[in-house]
């Protein structure tokens, strides 16, 4: 027998077919080692054959299986072929995200405990052996036990009963479980008329694709979990994609709590035996969702019976490394491979994604209502320039301390958000004006108080606060602009005997640190939550009554297309936690900019008049839907070698310019808009493109491009213009 081997190699040289010989145990799908040049490499077996082209006297022999289980099933295989295809990426490159890092690189192993188990009768143990009497009819009573266990309670008796025969050691496997048993307590789940309604369209459409569309508050998360109940039920398996992690440990425990042990969780807070455990879990079967962030698309499932891609709009589900990847469109693939339905779901969808359900080319069902009819709450715009002028110089307007003294006051929790982390956004000399900037990184660093030092965002360098500015010498150093930590010395000022917990990238390192600090605003522990956008989606707070909206300009005016449709987003979204329970809710929303129509749309929770508005504008502007956007990076350390890989790319992409002027709207080259990062500058190549323009040639034409220290890429629709 012959393979087909991929060796795991992500280089364009190596990116072919080698055929080498195999024995009978050798399967499609399985990780192998082969001879490849001087040494050895990793592979993955793509097919197995009775016959080769390749002479017997070049022809190698696999050495060993790395696995004693093909890890990538037939469907896996297949979808990374065609992204490979798609995305011109190295076929061993695509084939990589659908495994756990740490498995490839031999960093993670199994664990396995030694239990103990009784196999004769207690009664055949002499009475005066008090100590192996007791052993005895404590694993009568209970069962196989953990022998590391029962030596701390029972000591040298449990080798006695070992050597009497009485007592039979068996090692076996231990899942490691990420959240330690932590379960959610199990609901009543009885639908209400809209959310029955909205299930039987999901399963009786002929559309692959529905958009739910519903408020926040509207229970599209009970219609998720019946529509997975429902495929279970038919012997199918589901998977559940949520934009953030820190969403990610709350919508697990709901699962367990549903579906007990048929969940699993995939993200990268996890750690490497955890992830590794819960990914074998799911492709043995043992579980049947999977539940994670945008990988998690790529869990090794089989007869998948429905894709949930729940906050569809977050930006999150874009990949921003090789391959660069629409989770949609992934999701798209593995739906027709298995004849099952995706759902999208969101209270402020993309534009393209609602302009695609309003044209019937996916499913559209809208829940305009709150469960129960609650009211959504009512959102205060303030004038911050009336603040300023009053000599207001804190980050909170009047209105919004009123409001907070009197939520603290009657027991309620109040959510403070502020899309900025840190103490100050910038550091500047008012001396000589110079602002103090990153050395790898082409931007300002923020300063951090409670570490007392600067740091950068991009690449986590960390740099001593100057007494004196580095460029002139000046002392009047100057905090310009406001993060989360400042605005928790703020409150703690104002409000010295509230308890307040801050969520930021900050606070939240490990697998349990968003887990963490939710939990105990969940359990009442803290009565104001400050924090960035992790705190705007998904969370479910009944104590919440009040949510302040810091600096809602801050996202508006960014050199980005989508910056308004952004900006309507995040607002909705954080609006949303306020008034889930019982007791109305308030949104105070603070801005420079009162009169902009697309604050107004966002409190006015008017998403079809700010579509209407948008992709008017986007028509006018020829902006995507209406055309794509596609951006080829340049980057590299040394400047003139980037420049003459630019210069390559750009000449190559000119004939194609050339030669199809008209589905061309835009094409030029410049720098890009954060000119170096990480030691490596960055330029770029633009392009509006109409729809039937040369895309496959562009990936054609640079794809060839990047040298060794010159990374050459290209982006469709980039969620991140900077």
């Amino acid at each position: 027998m012959f393979a087909e081997v991929i060796v795991d190699i992500a280089h364009s040289d190596v990116d072919k077919i080698f055929d080498y010989a195999c024995g009978e145990g050798i399967v499609a799908g399985m990780r192998v080692a082969v001879p490849f040049g001087k040494g050895t490499a990793a592979g993955f077996v793509i097919r197995v054959k009775s016959a080769t082209d390749v002479p017997p006297e070049k022809l190698k022999n696999i050495y060993r299986a790395l696995d004693q289980f093909p890890a990538l099933n037939p469907e896996c295989l297949s979808l990374a072929q065609k992204i490979a295809a798609r995305y011109r990426v190295p076929l061993a490159l695509s084939l990589r995200l659908f495994l756990p890092a740490e498995m490839r690189t031999g960093k993670v192993s199994e664990v396995y405990k030694t239990y103990a188990k009784l196999v004769g009768d207690p009664a055949e143990v002499p009475p005066k052996a008090k100590a192996q009497r007791a052993l005895a009819e404590f694993l009568s009573e209970n069962g196989e036990q953990e022998t590391s266990e029962l030596r701390k309670r029972f000591g040298a008796a449990v080798n006695a009963l070992i050597k009497r025969g009485l007592v039979v050691p068996e090692k076996k496997r231990r899942m490691r479980d990420p959240y330690g048993g932590k379960r959610a307590e199990q609901e009543e789940h009885i639908l209400t008329p809209a959310q029955s309604e909205a299930v039987r369209r999901i399963q009786t459409t002929d559309k692959t694709v529905t958009l739910l569309h519903g408020v926040t508050g509207s229970g599209k998360t009970e219609i998720y979990l019946s529509l997975i109940a429902s495929e279970l039920e038919k012997g199918k398996s589901a998977i559940f994609l949520v934009p953030e992690i820190s969403l990610t440990p709350q919508m697990f425990t709901q699962l367990r709590a549903r579906f007990g042990g048929e969940a699993a969780i995939l993200h990268s807070g996890l750690s490497a035996g955890e992830r590794y455990d819960e990914w074998r879990r799911l492709r043995e079967g043992d579980a049947h969702i999977a539940v994670g962030a945008r990988s998690a698309v790529f869990a090794p499932l089989e007869n998948i019976g429905i894709i949930v891609i729940d906050e569809e709009h977050d930006g999150s589900y874009s990949s921003e490394s090789s391959p660069r990847y629409n989770t949609f469109d992934i999701a798209l693939l593995r739906a027709r491979h298995n004849g099952c339905k995706v759902v999208l779901g969101s209270a402020t969808p993309s534009v393209e994604t609602y302009r695609r359900a309003e044209a019937g080319e996916f499913e559209l069902i809208s829940l305009p209502d709150r469960i129960n009819a609650r009211p959504m709450p009512e959102v205060r715009i303030v004038d911050m320039r009336r603040e300023v002028r009053r000599g207001n110089p804190t980050p909170f307007s009047l209105l919004l301390r009123e409001r907070l003294k009197e939520c603290l006051a009657e027991g309620n929790q109040a959510i403070l958000f502020l899309n900025r982390r840190g103490h100050s956004q910038t550091v500047m000399c008012r001396d000589c004006g110079n602002v103090l900037k990153c050395e790898h990184c082409d931007v300002a660093l923020t300063y951090h108080s409670d570490e007392n030092c600067l740091k950068c965002h991009y690449c986590g360098s960390r740099y001593k606060m100057p007494e004196a500015c580095p460029a002139c010498g000046g002392k009047h150093i100057a905090y310009m602009g406001t993060g989360t930590q400042k605005v928790v010395r703020e409150l703690s000022s104002l409000f010295p005997s509230a308890r307040v917990l801050r969520m930021d990238m900050d606070t939240t390192s490990g697998k349990e640190g968003h887990y963490r600090i939710l939990n105990r605003f969940a359990a009442r522990e803290a009565d104001i939550l400050v924090g960035t956008q992790m705190v705007a989606k998904g969370h479910d707070f009944p104590g919440v009554t009040l949510v302040g909206i810091l600096d809602a300009d801050m996202s508006l005016h960014f050199p980005d297309y989508r910056s308004g449709e952004r900006t309507f987003q995040l607002i909705t979204q954080v609006a949303g936690r306020s008034g889930r329970a019982e007791n109305k809710g308030e949104v105070v929303l603070q801005t420079y900019d009162p009169g902009n129509y697309i604050l107004r749309f966002a409190a006015n929770y008017d998403y079809e008049g700010f579509y209407e508005h948008e992709i008017g504008m986007r028509a006018a502007m020829m902006f995507p839907p209406f055309s794509k956007i596609v951006r080829v990076m340049v980057t590299g350390e040394d400047e003139k070698e980037t420049l003459a890989c630019l210069k390559e790319a750009y000449d190559a992409l000119s004939v194609l310019y050339e030669n199809n002027r008209d589905k061309f709207l835009f094409f030029n080259r410049m720098h890009s808009p954060v000119k170096k990062i990480q030691n490596r500058v960055r330029y770029q190549i633009l392009m509006r493109l109409l729809e039937g323009a040369p895309l496959k040639e562009v990936y054609d034409a640079v794809s060839p491009l990047g040298r060794k220290n010159v990374l050459v890429y290209v982006e469709e629709n980039p969620s991140n213009l900077s």
